[in-house]
């Protein structure tokens, strides 16, 4: 495996970008409530950065610089939807290699799809999310893809919070992953820029120690 260049340069600058577009929202007092019922101080929706071709460009090119270091012999790019995958097909014109989708669940009409595109059995593909959390959506969508006879080297994403459940279930599914940012060089970049408070930042690391029980 190689190593990324600049790896915490990147970190920083995506981090700001996404701070500065309002892709990543933080607010301690006014928490937000996520889908799950976690309470969280962060909201982070990196779609946006499509809208932002300057962004949206440095992120192609920042994960075609890491699928090539890190991923020997690629031969196809495999998003995880929704959000992966318009960064997935972004990657793969990047790439020029055949890029597919997997779905949350089967199409519930017609072929009943649940991976969109030629299914190629043995093809060795890079796995892309736009955002990680607990790693439960992108290791179905990995293991969906094994199922259907793919060989996964990895796979890339453009942010993770950095729960310790996370990293637990990659380790556990065996699937190494690389992000361009994540939650610790954004809140160096948020106190930098002034996004938050010192007095926010204690809670701010609790958070993310134990994100079930926070506040």
């Amino acid at each position: 495996m190689g190593k990324v260049q600049n790896d915490k340069e990147t970190a920083l600058k995506v981090a700001s970008d996404l701070l500065q577009i309002e892709a990543i929202k933080l607010s301690v007092d006014n928490a937000f409530t996520w889908s799950s019922g976690w309470k969280s101080p962060i909201y982070c929706d990196n779609r946006l950065s499509l809208s932002y071709p300057a962004i949206r460009t440095f992120i192609k090119e920042q994960l075609a610089e890491a699928a090539k270091a890190l991923f020997a012999g690629y031969e196809a790019v495999a998003g995880v939807a929704t959000a992966g995958i318009p960064q997935g097909a972004l990657l793969a014109e990047a790439l020029d290699v055949p890029f597919i989708y997997v779905r949350s669940k089967p199409k519930g009409h017609g072929m009943t799809n649940l991976i969109e595109g030629k299914v190629t059995p043995g093809q060795k593909v890079i796995v892309v999310e736009d955002l990680v959390s607990t790693g439960g959506s992108s290791l179905k969508a990995a293991a969906d893809l094994k199922a259907s006879g793919f060989e996964i080297l990895g796979m890339l994403a453009i942010f993770t919070y950095g729960f310790p459940v996370a990293d637990e279930n990659f380790a556990n599914a065996g699937i190494e992953l690389h992000t361009l940012s994540n939650y610790s060089v954004m809140l160096e970049k948020a106190k930098e820029l002034g996004y938050v408070k010192e007095s926010d930042l204690a809670s701010l690391e609790e958070w993310r120690k134990d994100p079930a029980n926070w506040g």
